[in-house]
């Protein structure tokens, strides 16, 4: 089994402008928003208030108004749609969507209750990809993380031969870009248990890892997954 025992560090910052004696950075994630989705794309829905959170369910710029009059804790608690469409004056069709992103929320919160998962080494991001040890087909998966290391989103990016023909960086940092990634570790499986990366594995690596440098989110590793082991392909 190949190890890699050193923890993972952001590195990627891309200066942009200065000022008197100040310098600044400034990356893909920093771009203003202007509207609650692109915030949430932009910054994760942590960043939102209440009422932006609900904009976005609805599409809807009465949002505002019925957590004003109906009140924060009450509108997402609430599970009788007609009753909530009637008291907030919402249609039926929203009444039913606040409700059902209320009941999401209480279930994932029941199932995340032990905390986030922080990767910060090659070997736990190996304990969490244990499902893809087994796979019989090579699946490309990126996962995403915050500046904590906390995993934020996790994507199955191509299924098929990692080939660097194929996958583009697009393909990998959309996903990055939508959630507020910090950093990105990539995996993929060798269904054969052979360890060693292809041309095409160190190719597609070196393409995404400049890529990131360019817009400022790191792609911290990338892991070749076996039933027996792993291996990180160099960055650069």
């Amino acid at each position: 089994m190949a190890m890699k025992t050193a923890e993972y560090i952001f590195s990627s910052v891309v200066p942009i402008v200065s000022a008197g004696n100040k310098s600044y950075h400034i990356t893909v994630r920093d771009v203003p928003s202007r509207s609650p989705a692109d915030k949430l794309a932009r910054l994760g829905p942590g960043a939102l208030s209440p009422a932006e959170l609900l904009d976005v369910v609805l599409n809807d710029s009465m949002s505002n108004r019925i957590i004003r009059e109906y009140g924060e804790s009450n509108i997402f608690s609430q599970t009788d749609p007609t009753k909530l469409a009637k008291e907030a004056d919402i249609t039926s069709s929203q009444a039913a969507a606040i409700i059902a992103v209320g009941e999401l929320g209480r279930r994932f919160f029941r199932k995340e209750k032990n905390g986030a998962t922080i990767i910060r080494t090659a070997e736990k991001a190996f304990e969490y990809l244990a499902d893809m040890r087994t796979l019989q087909k090579e699946h490309l998966r990126g996962i995403y993380l915050n500046t904590h290391y906390q995993v934020i989103a996790d994507e199955v990016i191509s299924v098929g031969t990692v080939d660097a023909n194929i996958v583009h960086p697009r393909e990998v940092f959309r996903p990055a870009i939508a959630v507020g990634a910090a950093g990105i570790i990539l995996a993929h499986n060798h269904p054969s248990g052979v360890l060693k990366p292809s041309d095409d594995d160190v190719r597609m690596t070196k393409q995404v890892a400049e890529a990131g440098k360019l817009i400022g989110i790191d792609l911290i590793d990338h892991i070749i997954v076996a039933k027996t082991g792993f291996a990180s392909i160099p960055l650069n």
